[in-house]
């Protein structure tokens, strides 16, 4: 098993990869979302101001 996690000494550049990659992923999915919300905000804010003119 240590054999496995030492990765023939390539450990550090293995995980660090996966590491990158699942950090990657994790920001694919939950940026959008940030950013899905936001403009939902935006424009309600816009929708609201643009009924208080009318």
């Amino acid at each position: 098993m240590s054999e496995f996690f030492h990765m023939g000494g390539y450990a550090l550049y293995v995980w660090l990869s996966y590491a990158v990659a699942a950090v990657i992923l994790i920001a694919n999915i939950v940026i959008p979302k940030l950013q899905h919300k936001r403009m939902l905000k935006t424009l309600t804010k816009k929708m609201l101001r643009a009924e208080q003119l009318k």
